[in-house]
């Protein structure tokens, strides 16, 4: 018979919720067998933080440093937390966009500890068993992704998963979502990518991806299913394509708590910077014109959002009746690989033709930045450069201050850099991109770029519905959510010319936003709790923060 012994110990120190590593006391390590596992002398959580700001500066590779974070996640979460909340400006970049992009392409060969779930269609008919598998009873929030177009990167199979991880680790570290409510899951659905399919480290299914009535019944399936499972658990559908994303949404909107990041959570930071380049430039929203590089439904969804609140807008400014929203949506204008999206094309998607124009195709950007004359140029591409130094100058020509906004990610798929669009304009910009780009000086100025990151709108949101149990998402909240980051930009920041609030100050950020976006909640009876006293106060209170108990 093998020697029996006290494991307890030993198990406790790989349980990332409960173990405090070296912070351990010396009375806790005597009651639960830790006495020999650990070295003598009792950490404070401030110096492990500290000890784990030296590993990462050791490390010369982003890459490195997210693996070390990720590793440090899977071993003691509240030490991970307390490391990201530290320094969010610092640690958000490893945690997420752009570091996530280059995980998330090298997932199967940097496989670690597994996180969430995976569920594959392989296993249609059993996805409620496959739920019942993950150890907490009580889940608030899923994010959730096929990985078929995970940031411009593409198809990246189960590699996606990196993106509901990192998602996830953001609604706590940036409004303090309690990491125990939080589920990232894949659904594993085949990949088109061949290179993943030849490579034998490849973890997901081994085929192409399943299309048509049998995803949707997957989809289906899933739904059912988590939310018998977990019932107040809000679905944030993240990174599938626009074949999916757009019918996906429309499907259940209406039907449980979810929403799209990429479409809604995009459109409401977009929003936002729109409303902080309007305290700038001190022009009106429903003066405003938006000429989008890119036609999918990051575009339509900033386009609707923008349209909806120029309605709203236009009906508070007293305008007779307001501005309708048909006649705001012709005010926001696509531009796709075939060019501008005009009534005569052929090929527009359904969520498309709302924001077609009655215009002659134009097949050149510039041109038609010239023929539209838009007060803002918004890319959502995925490509590269698009906004030249010829469309610059164009929108120089136009307008006094041109709204210039590259989205998309990672880095290097911005449609500019910061330095090309103020170099280009001589200054006059209002610039905000996607992902981060350093400070420019130019003409004896020193800008300072904005990051339109969705990280100002998915962890308050997140927040508020924690906090209130909300039973759906609606696009107003988001129109709420990104007059209340606006709002928070300082007027030196403007001068600087950062139309968002400083990422060093994200948390109190996002529970003012989530504040904000609790009381449009309570105040239109979509929330399962009841209103307190002091919604501030109710948010700050359930928001997690990193300390050892006891």
């Amino acid at each position: 018979m093998p020697e029996t012994n006290n494991a307890g110990g030993y198990r406790l120190l790989h349980d990332p919720r409960n173990n405090k590593g070296t912070a351990f006391s010396a009375e806790e390590r005597r009651e639960h067998g830790l006495e020999g596992l650990l070295p003598v002398t009792v950490s404070t959580l401030e110096h492990q933080v500290a000890r784990t700001h030296l590993e990462l500066q050791a490390l010369d590779n982003d890459l490195q440093k997210y693996l070390l974070l990720s590793d440090l996640q899977a071993r003691n979460q509240t030490l991970f937390y307390a490391v990201v909340m530290s320094d969010p400006a610092t640690y958000m970049p490893l945690v997420y966009t752009p570091t996530v992009g280059e995980a998330c392409q090298k997932f199967d060969h940097f496989f670690r500890a597994p996180k969430g779930l995976y569920l594959p269609i392989s296993a249609k008919g059993r996805i409620k068993d496959l739920l019942a598998n993950w150890p907490e009873t009580d889940v608030r929030f899923t994010v959730v992704t096929d990985g078929e177009r995970i940031l411009g990167l593409g198809d990246l199979g189960i590699g996606g998963m990196g993106i509901p991880i990192g998602k996830l680790s953001l609604y706590t570290a940036c409004a303090g979502v309690p990491p125990q409510y939080c589920l990232p899951i894949t659904l594993d659905v085949g990949t088109n990518n061949h290179a993943l399919l030849a490579d034998p480290l490849y973890l997901g299914l081994r085929h192409e991806r399943v299309r048509g009535a049998d995803y949707d019944a997957f989809i289906e399936e899933f739904v059912q299913a988590i939310t018998a499972r977990f019932p107040k658990c809000c679905i944030q559908w993240e990174d599938f394509a626009n074949i999916n994303a757009v019918p996906i949404l429309e499907r259940y909107r209406d039907r449980i708590c979810t929403y799209n990041d990429d479409i809604q959570g995009t459109a409401a930071v977009a929003l936002a910077g729109i409303y902080g380049a309007l305290r700038i430039s001190g022009q009106k929203l429903t003066d405003q014109r938006f000429l989008f590089l890119g036609g999918g439904s990051a575009a339509t969804g900033i386009a609707e959002l923008i349209s909806r609140a120029m309605a709203a807008d236009g009906s508070a400014e007293g305008a007779a009746g307001g501005m309708d929203l048909n006649a705001a949506r012709k005010r926001n204008a696509l531009f796709d690989i075939n060019g501008l999206m005009v009534t005569s094309r052929t090929d527009l998607a359904d969520f498309q033709k709302p924001f077609a124009q009655d215009h002659a195709p134009i097949s050149v950007f510039a041109d038609a930045v010239k023929a539209l004359r838009p007060t803002g140029i918004i890319g959502v591409s995925t490509v590269p450069k698009l906004f030249n130094q010829q469309v610059i100058e164009a929108m120089a020509a136009i307008n006094d201050r041109p709204i210039i906004f590259p989205y998309s990610n990672p880095t290097s798929r911005s449609e500019c850099t910061a330095e090309e669009a103020y170099r280009w304009s001589e200054g006059r910009a209002i610039f905000a991109s996607g992902s981060p780009f350093p400070p420019v000086d130019y003409s004896g100025r020193t800008f300072i770029p904005g990051q339109g990151n969705n990280v100002y709108i998915f962890p308050a949101m997140g927040m508020a519905i924690y906090a209130t149990e909300a039973t759906r998402v609606t696009e107003e909240m988001f129109i709420v959510a990104a007059k209340a980051v606006a709002e928070q930009v300082t007027e030196d920041s403007l001068a600087s010319g950062l139309i968002y609030p400083p990422q060093s100050r994200i948390l109190d950020a996002s529970l003012n936003v989530a504040t904000r976006i609790a009381t449009y909640i309570f105040e239109h009876d979509l929330a399962r709790v009841p209103r307190p006293a002091d919604i501030g106060a109710h948010i700050r209170a359930s928001a997690y923060k990193p300390t050892y108990p006891g």
